[in-house]
């Protein structure tokens, strides 16, 4: 069972038609129908019923193509977390600065590492020494 078939099955499910699934999956509608005729023997189950005119799902089949979609869209996510660690601006910086000096440095430094890495988490952990007037500072700009 590859991605490629769980993709051409969720095709067909919603396109209701090998012909314009495979042209969604850009692929022959030949190399699409084989492609699913091994999955389902695979599977040991028919996913589709093929009539003249329609293809329907099958009770089996809808519960397949459920979890074959969780599947993709994991898959994604996977791709979405590599993708998170290839860009170092993205990831989780932790700094420390010793508390006199915080209040001088911060102010400025936390809105100009937002606007050069928007898409890096902002966290503030307020240290044991650092002076309470100072905080506010610090946890508004996260």
């Amino acid at each position: 069972m590859t991605l490629s078939e769980l993709r051409y099955i969720v095709a067909v499910a919603n396109e209701r038609s090998f012909g314009r699934a495979a042209r969604r999956c850009f692929v022959s509608q030949p190399a699409l129908s084989v492609a699913i005729q091994k999955l389902e023997e695979e599977l040991g189950a028919r996913l589709f019923e093929r009539g003249k005119s329609e293809i329907t799902v099958t009770p089996v089949g809808a519960r397949v193509v459920e979890q074959a979609q969780k599947v993709l869209e994991e898959a994604t996510r996977v791709k979405e977390l590599a993708q998170e660690g290839r860009n170092q601006l993205a990831g989780v910086l932790k700094l420390g600065v010793i508390y006199t000096i915080a209040p001088y440095l911060l102010p400025d430094l936390i809105p100009a590492l937002h606007a050069c890495a928007p898409q890096m988490p902002r966290e503030a952990e307020k240290p044991q020494k650092l002076a309470l007037e100072t905080w506010p500072l610090i946890a508004s700009h996260s």
